[in-house]
């Protein structure tokens, strides 16, 4: 287990922003994850534990405290059943089961981070969710000081939530199983109006798991979505924002300010969201609001790819993003009376 002392973090986000953590312990095994949070735990020490660092805002001021980077490897596939290790490179695990044939996660890839992260923020993306294919996540229970195993039930997933999220202060992801499908080498159905589009295919339809996966990296890639060292627009945490969902009543007085504001032969992007509930789209929201794509002049600025995404034009400092997201999220309020919230967890700081 290495062990750093004022250690700088920015590396270790997409974002590459942040400063130091007090000190840095980087765990290659589970009992070294444990034996670690068992320390900090012991002595009061705070926590923050670091995976891919892709959906990370960490404050200028560091982190005072014990950085956690979970670092554990382990890919072990039996049948259509899949154990990740929670340090394992997720868009590199979604090549592996595309090459093994298997169906569930295909379009999911490109997504960066790591595995033990997907069930905590539920992560998804063009039509597919991971608590779709997720059957159990082994965690470190920090109040009860075990090792447990919690169904798919009981992790309590929703669009981009989970238990792990809920109360983030509780478990540690170790790692993650999966049922997938073997569908003779075939896709899950796409759900994803964009991605059977680019396929040449109508939603339902599966298309070779490899057409999948590499249409939807170039989708992502066209957006800013795929980490690039020398692109800007990946210097990022993706989709800052999420898509809000909002009760009936709320949504008909937003549906009226955007007659009001954009004239009656504009629709918003409406989805079911459950009994009560219409989502609509953040993207659109930011778009409509004046924010386009590349707005800003300073070093943090909106993707020149996708308005979703807020990024370090190389030399911005966290609190440079801060800025314009808070200008984001009050210029969007004002056009149409929706509050946006951040996907991203920050650390140190807040919207």
């Amino acid at each position: 287990m290495q062990e750093l002392h004022d250690a700088p973090l920015a590396p270790l986000t997409t974002f590459r922003l942040g400063g130091p953590a007090t000190r840095l312990v980087t765990a290659t095994t589970d009992a070294e994850v444990i034996a670690a949070v068992r320390e900090a735990d012991a002595d009061g020490t705070p926590l923050l534990i670091i995976g891919g660092g892709s959906n990370l805002v960490i404050g200028d001021k560091g982190f005072q405290g014990t950085a956690l980077r979970i670092a554990t490897s382990g890919f072990e596939l039996t049948g259509t059943t899949l154990e990740l290790a929670a340090g394992e490179v997720w868009t590199d695990a979604v090549a592996r089961t595309v090459e093994a044939g298997l169906a569930g996660v295909e379009c999911l890839a490109g997504i960066p981070g790591s595995a033990g992260a997907t069930p905590i923020q539920n992560v998804g993306a063009y039509g597919q969710e991971v608590s779709s294919t997720i059957t159990e996540v082994i965690a470190y229970d920090r109040r009860a000081g075990e090792t447990v195993a919690l169904s798919a039930a009981e992790c309590a997933f929703s669009y981009r939530h989970s238990r792990f999220k809920a109360d983030p202060d509780r478990y540690v992801v170790l790692r993650v199983r999966f049922a997938l499908e073997d569908a003779d080498g075939l896709s899950a159905p796409l759900k994803y109006a964009e991605t059977a589009r680019a396929l040449g295919v109508e939603p339902g339809e599966r298309v070779p798991l490899a057409d999948a996966r590499e249409t939807v990296l170039k989708l992502r890639a066209g957006k800013g979505m795929v980490l690039d060292p020398e692109d800007h627009d990946t210097w990022s945490a993706g989709s800052f924002f999420t898509n809000p969902i909002l009760p009936d009543a709320d949504f008909a007085v937003f549906h009226a300010r955007v007659k009001e504001r954009l004239g009656d032969g504009v629709e918003p992007p409406a989805y079911p969201a459950g009994e009560g509930h219409t989502k609509t789209s953040a993207a659109w929201l930011i778009d409509k609001a004046g924010f386009t794509k590349g707005y800003g002049d300073g070093p943090a600025r909106i993707s020149t790819k996708h308005t979703l995404a807020l990024t370090n034009r190389g030399a911005a400092t966290t609190e440079d993003l801060l800025v314009l997201a808070r200008e984001v999220v009050a210029g969007v309020r004002e056009a149409f009376g929706v509050t946006l919230v951040n996907e991203p967890v920050t650390v140190g700081v807040s919207l």
